[in-house]
C-alpha cells in the first residue's frame, strides 16, 4: 500500500475502464446478476483510508465509502488487526444457539450509545434489510396490529417485508407483485419541496398532522397501526434533512396513539451525521432503532435495538445463523472505540468544511443547483433543469457523477437528481478540499455536454 500513501490522489494513468478492468467487466457481465446497480466501471484492487486503487493502478478519492459503510476508511490497520485476531480464535459460532462474550459486550455498548436512558435489548442480523425485518416483526408481535405507516422516497431494503416500506424507485418494486405488508405511504418532510405548499416559517408540520387529520379518519384506523417507520435523514431519497419538529411531532403522535416509532439509522447512524445517531440532532428517542452499514467496520452486521419491555418475544420467535458473527462483532467494538476517540468529532468538523465548500459550489452554479444540504459527512447537492420549473435534472446529475469518476472522484447519486457525499469519517481537510475542487470541474464539464 506504500504506492497509495506516496502518490498524489487522484492519479489516473489509463483510460477508464482500463484494460484489466475491461476483462473483469466482461466476466462480471457473464456470471453476475444484472440486478446490481453499477453506475460506472470502477474495479477495485485495494484501498487505504479514503483512497481506492483499481486493477489498472489508477487511484481514486473515495467519497462514497462503500455506500456509507467504511466509517474508518479502507483497510484501517486497527480494524484489520482486530479482524485477524478474532479470526485466529474462532470465525463463527451461531449466536442464536450459543454464547460468546463479545455479543453481550456489543449489546451493552448499543444500549449505552443509542438514544434513551432506559434498559434495551438487541437483536443482531447481517444487513439493514434484516434489521428492518426484525423491527417489523417485533412491532407486529408487540402491538398485535396489522398496519404500518412509512414515507414516500424512503429506502428500507429490498427483502419483501422491507420492500413494502421502500418507495424510492419503481424499479425496486416492479415485477414482485403486491406488497407483503399493509403499508400506507405519506410525503416526507422535504421542506424545499413541501407536498403541502408550506415553507418552514409557515409550516404546522402538515406532514405529520395529515396522519391524524386524514389517514386516521378515512383509511387507516389508529388502533390498527403497529408502527411508523422513518429515516431521521432520508438516504436513497436524496439525503433530505427534515426539520427537528418533524421527528418531534411524530414522537408525540405515536405517544398519543400507542404506536411504536421506528428509526431507520442504517445509513445515518454510526457517526455519519456528526453525532452517533442522526435522531440526536432532534433530541428524539425512538422505541426501536435499526442500524447497519458502518456498524460492522466493513463487515456484514446489523442491530435492531428496542426498549427492553418490547423485546420480550419467546425463544424461536426470530433468529439468524450468521447474525452477530464473531469477527463482525469484534470489528464493531473496535469501530465504536475509534469513533469515540476522535473520529466522531472529525465527522462533525470535516462535515462542516465539506458543506461550506459545497455551498460555494451551489452559489457558483445557482442556475442548476436547487439545494445544498447535509449533516456531518452526509451531504447532498440537488440539481434541476432550471430555477423556474425546478424540475429534477436526472441526466445532468448522472453526467456529473461520471465526469467525477473520470477525474478520480468516487460519488453516487440519490433521489431523482442529487449527488450524495458520504466519505469515510477519517477524511482530511486536504481530501475534502480536493473533492470539492473535482466536483466543481465535473459540473463544468457536464454542463458543456
Amino acid at each position: 500500500m506504500s504506492a497509495i500513501a506516496s502518490t498524489k490522489v487522484p492519479f489516473i494513468k489509463t483510460e477508464l475502464p482500463g484494460p484489466r478492468a475491461k476483462e473483469v467487466l466482461a466476466k462480471d457481465e457473464r456470471y453476475v446478476s444484472p440486478s446490481y446497480t453499477r453506475s460506472y466501471p470502477l474495479v477495485i484492487k485495494r484501498g487505504q483510508g479514503s483512497v481506492i486503487e483499481d486493477v489498472d493502478g489508477n487511484l481514486f478519492l473515495d467519497f462514497n465509502a462503500g455506500v456509507a459503510v467504511l466509517a474508518t476508511g479502507h483497510a484501517h490497520p486497527e480494524i484489520a488487526k482486530t479482524i485477524a485476531a478474532q479470526a485466529s480464535e474462532f470465525i463463527h459460532i451461531s449466536s442464536a444457539d450459543y454464547y460468546f462474550e463479545q455479543v453481550t459486550d456489543l449489546a451493552r455498548k448499543l444500549e449505552e450509545t443509542t438514544p434513551g436512558d432506559f434498559p434495551k435489548r438487541v437483536h443482531f442480523g447481517n444487513s439493514g434489510a434484516e434489521a428492518i425485518e426484525t423491527a417489523l416483526k417485533l412491532a407486529f408481535h408487540v402491538r398485535r396490529r396489522p398496519k404500518i405507516i412509512a414515507f414516500f422516497h424512503s429506502f428500507h431494503g429490498r427483502t419483501l417485508g422491507a420492500l413494502s416500506l421502500t418507495s424510492s424507485r419503481a424499479a425496486q418494486r416492479q415485477g414482485f407483485g403486491r406488497q407483503t405488508i399493509d403499508v400506507t405511504h405519506i410525503p416526507y418532510a422535504n421542506c424545499k419541496r413541501c407536498a403541502y405548499g408550506k415553507t418552514p416559517d409557515s409550516c404546522a408540520v402538515e406532514c405529520v398532522k395529515v396522519i391524524e387529520d386524514r389517514l386516521f379518519k378515512t383509511t387507516v384506523p389508529a388502533d390498527e397501526v403497529a408502527a411508523i417507520v422513518v429515516e431521521p435523514v432520508q438516504g436513497e431519497g436524496g439525503y433530505v434533512v427534515p426539520p427537528a419538529k418533524f421527528l418531534q411531532e411524530l414522537r408525540a403522535l405515536c405517544d398519543r396513539q400507542g404506536i411504536l416509532l421506528v428509526f431507520d439509522e442504517v445509513q445515518s447512524g454510526m457517526g455519519r451525521t456528526g453525532k452517533m445517531f442522526a435522531c440526536e440532532h432532534a433530541d428524539v428517542v425512538p422505541d426501536i432503532l435499526c442500524t447497519a452499514k458502518a456498524i460492522g467496520g466493513g463487515l456484514p452486521l446489523s442491530a435492531t435495538v428496542a426498549r427492553e419491555e418490547l423485546m420480550k418475544w419467546q425463544p424461536g420467535s426470530h433468529a439468524s445463523t450468521f447474525g452477530g458473527n464473531p469477527v463482525a462483532i469484534a470489528a464493531s467494538l473496535k469501530t465504536f472505540e475509534m469513533l469515540e476517540n476522535g473520529i466522531l468529532e472529525n465527522s462533525r468538523l470535516m462535515g462542516a468544511r465539506l458543506l461550506a465548500g459545497l455551498g460555494q459550489i451551489g452559489e457558483k452554479y445557482k442556475d442548476v443547483v436547487f439545494d445544498v444540504r447535509g449533516l456531518g459527512l452526509m451531504s447532498g447537492v440537488e440539481f434541476v433543469e432550471d430555477r423556474v420549473s425546478n424540475k429534477p435534472a436526472a441526466d445532468l446529475c448522472n453526467r456529473i457523477m461520471v465526469e467525477a469518476f473520470q477525474r478520480g472522484l468516487i460519488l453516487q447519486t440519490a433521489g431523482e437528481s442529487t449527488i450524495r457525499f458520504s466519505p469515510p469519517l477519517i477524511v482530511t481537510e486536504t481530501e475534502v478540499d480536493t473533492a470539492v475542487e473535482l466536483f466543481d470541474q465535473s459540473i463544468a464539464a457536464a454542463l458543456k455536454k
